[in-house]
């Protein structure tokens, strides 16, 4: 039944697939559930190896969280992306904690990590694809800090609006002052006094519905 309904899937997203022999195609299916977060959820609290997520529906945030509870966004996770920094016990350099929450009600396969830890260190094929998976994030979380260090608010904000536009493919970004200050790594105040100067500029719309991209040109030009 496990093999069933897991191995079409990992037959298309593992490189590896068809290299490893049948008995741990079998043993990774069997060790594999599919699982349901609702929106909210904390599905890894960074305190034990959870495994390696693959994304069916949804959204995920990963992020990383101080002592005194302040959050910083690493990446988010959508429908056909994968997530190796839960899986600690795999890779064994991570040495940091990230957290990752249900940003909507998402449907994820996801495979034990001691399992996955296991047929890795016997097939060097899996091993690498997981390397490079977690290299591929911290390229992201490379360029989370870079805006964080480097970039005035006005850059990260256009970033992030013209990131957003293009992803979902509309000019409307429907997300509040608090939701897009916890994807920046910001304070929700920091970033209403940002929008009220874009729209000053006539450059976005602000209302209860979002923000709303007025002129393209402009945001690029500010996120360069």
């Amino acid at each position: 039944m496990a093999q069933t309904m897991f191995e079409p899937v990992y037959k298309d997203i593992f490189p590896f697939w068809n290299e490893i022999s049948a008995g741990v195609q079998a043993y990774i299916c069997r060790h594999s559930v599919a699982m349901t977060y609702l929106k909210g959820t904390t599905i890894h609290d960074g305190s034990e190896c959870s495994g390696v997520f693959f994304i069916r529906s949804g959204c995920l945030r990963v992020y990383m969280m101080s002592e005194k509870g302040k959050d910083i966004t690493l990446y988010r996770l959508y429908p056909g992306d994968m997530c190796m920094l839960s899986a600690s016990c795999v890779i064994q350099a991570i040495t940091f904690d990230v957290m990752i929450d249900a940003e909507e009600d998402s449907e994820c396969y996801v495979i034990s990590g001691p399992a996955f830890a296991s047929v890795s260190k016997d097939n060097p094929k899996i091993k690498i694809f997981s390397l490079e998976t977690a290299v591929s994030r911290f390229s992201d979380v490379m360029w989370v800090m870079q805006q964080i260090l480097f970039m005035g608010m006005d850059q990260r904000l256009a970033i992030f609006l013209s990131d957003e536009s293009k992803r979902t493919g509309s000019d409307v970004i429907p997300l509040t002052h608090e939701q897009i200050a916890k994807y920046m790594g910001s304070a929700r105040e920091v970033v209403t006094r940002m929008l009220k100067y874009f729209a000053g500029e006539g450059i976005v719309e602000v209302s209860r519905k979002g923000v709303k991209i007025l002129d393209k040109k402009r945001l690029r030009e500010l996120a360069l």
